[in-house]
């Protein structure tokens, strides 16, 4: 039996340590899409009631994690290319806004707190551990957009982002991935950091823009 998702107890709810640990779970590829979610083996990994499983499966369902086919029940959801053009042509333009302010209006301390959030960001693809690049490439931008002043787009974004990261996960398990990504945030921030704000515009679009190359092959039937 794989033990590896268990949880233990803590200040937390159940339900909410559970749904983590599932939402990482699917992120991380040990639940492939596509593949089906039976209850009483969820039951045992995580170590919890199959109330309990039955919430987060229906959470992770209006999060668009888990589909449920007809038939089989539920099972990790494989991401639509229509809507993933969409949720990357949001990113793009968000994201670029965004970058573009923060160039041309954060302050000095608040720089510094975006160098600390790239340092931070350099450090997770380092450990190659797909969930904390995740992490800390969220805390990158939370800290971009904050600086920018673009408070609704942020909202914006942190409602899309667990498809976003459902998506980042397939790019940064790509071949190859590490390098560029880490070369297009470097352009990021060295466009804030010079106050260049139409090359930090292109610099947060491009490495949107490579992003989704590498997810739409992915994506594409065989």
């Amino acid at each position: 039996m794989d033990d590896t998702l268990r949880i233990e107890r803590s200040t937390k709810t159940l339900r909410t340590l559970a749904l983590e640990r599932m939402r990482e779970a699917i992120m991380d590829f040990r639940f492939q899409p596509g593949e089906r979610l039976v209850e009483r083996p969820l039951c045992d990994q995580l170590g919890v009631s199959r109330s309990v499983v039955r919430e987060v499966l229906r959470q992770l369902e209006t999060e668009g994690l888990v589909q449920m086919i007809p038939g089989h029940g539920p099972a990790v959801a494989r991401p639509d290319l229509n809507r993933t053009e969409e949720i990357y042509e949001l990113r793009a333009l968000l994201e670029g806004i965004a970058a573009r302010a923060c160039a041309l209006t954060a302050t000095s301390e608040q720089i510094e707190g975006l160098e600390r959030a790239y340092e931070d960001l350099l450090k997770a693809w380092a450990s190659s551990i797909p969930v904390e690049v995740m992490r800390a490439t969220s805390r990158f931008y939370e800290n971009l957009f904050v600086a920018a002043g673009k408070l609704i787009a942020w909202e914006i974004v942190q409602g899309l982002n667990v498809r976003i990261n459902q998506l980042r996960s397939m790019t940064i398990a790509s071949a190859n991935r590490r390098g560029p990504a880490i070369a297009e945030m470097e352009d990021i921030m060295n466009a804030v950091r010079a106050r260049e704000a139409d090359k930090a515009q292109a610099a947060a679009r491009h490495h949107v823009e490579q992003a989704w190359n590498i997810a739409r092959l992915s994506l594409r039937p065989n």
